[in-house]
């Protein structure tokens, strides 16, 4: 533990040093700066307490042990040392664990926004439909976060699925919770369009992906196609009298974004430009083989959307993820946004993986 003890350390004195930092006059009226080491204050904080609280139990069965070598005739007071040296040992090591876990390398996108891509894949219709059933999911799980969704974009089918829906989800921790989810979705059930009462199979592709505020990416013109239209929905008379909504087609990759919701077509394009770059970041980033391949080796994984990932299987009312083997018989619940079980599941087996390839690196 000796080398932990050296970067928790390092970690307690960056955190003395950002809150000294922060009560400076000058710092305060620096908004940005202020801002940011604040930030990062809070990101050290939870590492700082526990380590202090590491240290208060290690001093109790330092303690605790000395009784044990004075007190050799008193048996009430021997018994009730070792009764609680039993119980501070125990907190000791889950403390170590948490240190360790609290230590290890942080994803820089983690407190990102996400824009999330549903597409109805395989199945048809039946795929197209689950893939609104897993919007309806992601949604009642955001409201239960007290996150926003906006959806930017959208193509339904007759009988109310989609074939693609993209969403914006903003708030605290969403990449975090949510980075996960990127892959195939199987659903095995009976079709409402289904006669005969039979199971059929169907999956839904879900795209996570961060929101990068200030990507360094730039999207010459030639590349760019842009058309204007006239915004359809709520809005009133003035979203449906003016073309402000905007079409932008990146045409290298193929990537559409369609925003409406604004209210002016300046305002539309600003937001369009700016998810439409998230979007070609992401896709550029993705094309990394290697990097890919590396995070795979130290952790759970986003995976990639051909990846079969889960399978929500109605008939059993279960929900399996494949990643970890996890099997819930809660379909039912999940599909109403309770998703704690899965996502901290995910998470702790992915902290698992990263903690094991730090012993074995």
């Amino acid at each position: 533990m000796d080398e932990i003890f050296e970067k928790v350390q390092s970690v307690v004195d960056r955190y003395d040093e950002v809150s000294e930092m922060i009560s400076d006059p000058d710092v305060i009226a620096d908004t940005k700066r202020f801002l940011a080491l604040s930030k990062e204050e809070g990101s050290l904080r939870e590492t700082v307490e526990t380590f202090k609280h590491y240290k208060q139990v290690v001093e109790s069965i330092e303690e605790n042990e000395e009784i044990l070598r004075e007190e050799a005739n008193d048996s009430e007071l021997e018994e009730l040392a070792k009764e609680e040296l039993k119980d501070l040992r125990v907190e000791k090591e889950s403390l170590e664990e948490q240190i360790k876990i609290l230590l290890l390398p942080k994803d820089p996108n983690d407190d990102k926004n996400i824009i999330m891509e549903i597409h109805g894949a395989a199945g048809g219709d039946e795929g197209a439909l689950f893939a609104a059933d897993l919007y309806d999911m992601y949604l009642r799980y955001a409201e239960k976060e007290g996150w926003t969704v906006e959806i930017i974009d959208e193509n339904k089918t007759e009988i109310g699925g989609y074939k693609e829906i993209v969403l914006m989800i903003t708030g605290d921790n969403v990449y975090s919770k949510l980075k996960f989810e990127n892959g195939a979705h199987r659903v095995q059930r009976v079709p409402e369009t289904e006669s005969a009462g039979r199971v059929h199979t169907s999956t839904a592709t879900v795209g996570v992906m961060p929101e990068y505020e200030d990507v360094d990416i730039e999207i010459e013109d030639k590349d760019l196609r842009v058309d204007v239209y006239r915004s359809s929905g709520a809005g009133g008379q003035h979203i449906n009298k003016t073309s402000s909504a905007v079409r932008m087609t990146h045409l290298p990759t193929g990537i559409v974004v369609a925003m409406q919701d604004q209210r002016s077509q300046q305002q539309n394009r600003a937001k369009a430009m700016e998810i439409l770059k998230t979007r070609v970041y992401d896709y550029y980033a993705s094309q990394n083989e290697a990097e890919y391949a590396e995070q795979r080796k130290t952790a759970v994984g986003t995976g990639d959307r051909s990846e079969r990932i889960r399978t929500y299987n109605y008939p059993q009312n279960r929900v399996t993820d494949h990643r970890i083997g996890l099997s819930l018989n809660k379909l039912d619940r999940i599909m109403n946004g309770e998703l704690e079980d899965v996502i901290d599941a995910l998470l702790i087996a992915d902290q698992t993986a990263k903690l094991e390839a730090l012993k074995q690196g």
